[in-house]
C-alpha cells in the first residue's frame, strides 16, 4: 500500500495521508461486508476522519494517529496477502498490538500483528488453527523452544486448544509416538475404578473436554483407531503414576487441582523425546478446602529453570464471546477489592 502525505490543512498538527489499495484485493476484503471492518477502524480512532473512494483511503488527524492507521493498512494487507481474510476481531486485536508497541507497554515485543496472525499451527478438515494474540504466538513459540511449558490463565484463552493443535502436529510431522493427554478428576477423587467399560465406550466427563478438541484437529473415524493402538491415550492424572513416558506430547489440563504431589509426579514422569505441556487456571481452584494448589506452587519452585518456561495468559488473550473477557476482568477486580 502506498502513503502520499499531504500538507497539514484545518487544526494546527494535523497530517493528511493517501493509501491506495492494490488492485489484486477487492476493497471488500479491506473494507468487509457491509463496511463493517472500516467501522471498527473508525471507532478505534473517533479522532480521525477516514474516507474510502474506489481503492483510495484517506485518513487525516493527529500525526501519531494517522501513523497508526497506516501500519494497520499495511498489516492487513500483508495478512490479506496469504489468502487469510480479515475479520472485526483480527482488527481490533491487530489495533491493540500496534497501541501496545506505540507506548512502549512491556508485553509488546518485536512481533508484527501479521506475524501472529498468519502463523500456521495446523490445517485440519478445511480450517487452519492459528494464534489470534501475541501471548497466544508467544506461548505456541515457546512450546516449540521448551521441552517443559505451562500455560496459565484466564477460560478462554487457548491454552488447552493450542496445545493439543501443537501435539497433533507433532505427532503427524513424527517428532513424537504418542500423545497423552490427562486431567485430575477432582470430585472423584482419583480413583482408578472410577471409569465403567473402556475409554473408547465411554469418554470419563472430567476427560471429554479434550477429547471433544480432538474431533476438531482429527477425523473423527480415526480417533478411536488410534486411542485403541494406544498412539493416543487419554486418561486421568492417576494413570500417570509409576510411568515414564517416552517419545511422547503430554498435556496436563485444569492443572490448578493438583495439588503439590500430584504435580512432582506428574513432571517425574517426563522420558526421553518428550514434550509437556501443562495448563490451568489459578483462579479457579476445586480443591477441597486447605489443599494447596500445585500450579500455584509450582513457578516459585522451577522459576529460573533451564527448559522450563512459564507463558501467562490474560484476559486479553480471551478468544470467546467478548463479554467473556469482561466477566475475567471482573472478578479479577472483585478479588482485588476483597483481598482474594
Amino acid at each position: 500500500m502506498t502513503q502520499t502525505p499531504t500538507a497539514p490543512k484545518g487544526a494546527p498538527g494535523e497530517t493528511r495521508a493517501h493509501f491506495t489499495v492494490p488492485a489484486k484485493h477487492p476493497m471488500v476484503t479491506v473494507l468487509g461486508s457491509g463496511d463493517a471492518l472500516l467501522r471498527v477502524i473508525e471507532k478505534a480512532f473517533p479522532k480521525a476522519d477516514i474516507h474510502v473512494r474506489g481503492n483510495q483511503v484517506s485518513a487525516a488527524g493527529e500525526a501519531a494517529e494517522v501513523a497508526l492507521i497506516q501500519r494497520l493498512f499495511d498489516e492487513m494487507m500483508l495478512v490479506l496477502r496469504t489468502g487469510q481474510p480479515m475479520t472485526e476481531d483480527a482488527v481490533e486485536r491487530s489495533i491493540a498490538m500496534l497501541r501496545a508497541s506505540e507506548n512502549g507497554s512491556a508485553e509488546a515485543g518485536e512481533e508484527t500483528p501479521a506475524e501472529v496472525l498468519t502463523q500456521n499451527i495446523l490445517s485440519s478438515r478445511g480450517r487452519t488453527i492459528r494464534p489470534k494474540t501475541l501471548n497466544q504466538k508467544r506461548y505456541v513459540d515457546a512450546i516449540d523452544k521448551h521441552t517443559i511449558v505451562f500455560g496459565i490463565g484466564p477460560a478462554g484463552t487457548g491454552k488447552t486448544y493450542l496445545a493439543m493443535a501443537k501435539a497433533v502436529q507433532a505427532l503427524q510431522s513424527k517428532q513424537v509416538t504418542r500423545i497423552i493427554l490427562t486431567r485430575p478428576a477432582v470430585e472423584a477423587g482419583e480413583r482408578l475404578g472410577f471409569l465403567p467399560g473402556t475409554l473408547y465406550e465411554k469418554i470419563d466427563p472430567y476427560l471429554r473436554p479434550l477429547y471433544d478438541a480432538l474431533h476438531d484437529m482429527l477425523d473423527p473415524d480415526s480417533i478411536p483407531k488410534l486411542m485403541a493402538s494406544g498412539t493416543i491415550e487419554v486418561a486421568p492424572l492417576a494413570y500417570m503414576r509409576g510411568r515414564t513416558l517416552n517419545d511422547a506430547f503430554i498435556i496436563l489440563d485444569e492443572a490448578q487441582n493438583t495439588n503439590p504431589e500430584q504435580m512432582k509426579m506428574f513432571l517425574t514422569r517426563l522420558g526421553f523425546e518428550s514434550k509437556i505441556v501443562i495448563t490451568g487456571d489459578i483462579t479457579q481452584v476445586d480443591l477441597p478446602g486447605g489443599t494447596k494448589s500445585g500450579l500455584r506452587q509450582v513457578r516459585d519452585i522451577l522459576d529460573g529453570v533451564p527448559d522450563v518456561h512459564f507463558s501467562m495468559l490474560t484476559s486479553q488473550d480471551v478468544v470467546r464471546h467478548k463479554l467473556v473477557g469482561r466477566i475475567v476482568d471482573a472478578y479479577e477486580q472483585y478479588d482485588s477489592r476483597n483481598g482474594k
